[in-house]
């Protein structure tokens, strides 16, 4: 069956998203072109996110969420289709409207932790914290995420679970209004990765910052407040937790 790409230029008359709604995504479609060969990573998706929520998306490798959280990022920008972040259009955003966007709005959270060596956790913190307008102290960052007692450590002196919740205080010393994590507990052991889940669940409290967690490991999905299934390309199922459960009662 070959997939019809008309769909995603129909007529749409949205300039903001809906009231309450951090991201309105509608008819996003992703083709990345090798040669005369086009690869569909998003197959026209419709998503809401919802100011404060957890949100797990879950899918194999291949199934387009990273792609799909890079554009909400702004990392990457979609072929076809829109991207609404509140009353803004992400989808025809110039260069210097996205860098905005990123620094401003945007907390990432990858798999590797990409701390700078020669940098304490003070330190790597406040490098974020200086390019920003309303930073948080990174005394205050690294507490939400119980590292207070680590303050002047080097990367090296602290464990990958240590590391990675310094990464999420890094994120979170800007204020924004979205985290996006890319496998945020890919990299490390189980006891930890709970460890680290646990942080991004009291930043999502006690912040109120929209948390969008993409991984492959479904045994996270019981944290979220939705759920979203993705498969090649598309949205195939999207849950809604009655009763979420806490980080430390999660089984994988």
């Amino acid at each position: 069956m070959i997939w019809n790409a008309q769909k995603a230029l129909k007529p749409y008359t949205y300039r903001s998203a809906p009231l309450g709604v951090s991201f309105h995504v509608h008819a996003l479609t992703k083709i990345y072109r090798m040669g005369e060969v086009e690869v569909y990573a998003l197959r026209s998706v419709d998503l809401d996110l919802y100011d404060g929520e957890f949100v797990v998306i879950l899918g194999p490798s291949g199934s387009g969420k990273s792609t799909l959280l890079n554009i909400l990022g702004g990392l990457d920008i979609a072929t076809t289709g829109h991207v609404f972040f509140h009353d803004r259009d992400l989808t025809n955003a110039k260069d210097a409207e996205l860098t905005r966007f990123r620094r401003d709005c945007v907390g990432f959270i990858f798999q590797f932790y990409n701390l700078i060596p020669s940098l304490t956790a003070r330190e790597n913190v406040a490098l974020v914290t200086e390019i920003v307008r309303h930073p948080m102290r990174p005394e205050v960052a690294l507490a939400l995420v119980g590292l207070s007692d680590r303050l002047d450590h080097f990367p090296a002196q602290m464990s990958g679970g240590e590391q990675q919740r310094v990464a999420i205080a890094r994120a979170i010393a800007k204020r924004p209004e979205v985290l996006l994590c890319d496998e945020p507990t890919g990299a490390l052991d189980y006891q930890t990765g709970k460890l680290v889940l646990e942080a991004l669940a009291k930043v999502n409290q006690e912040l109120k910052t929209t948390t969008v967690v993409i991984t492959h490991n479904a045994g996270i999905a019981a944290m979220a407040d939705r759920v979203v299934t993705m498969r090649s390309g598309e949205i195939t199922h999207i849950q809604v937790n009655s009763h979420k459960v806490s980080p430390a009662e999660l089984e994988w």
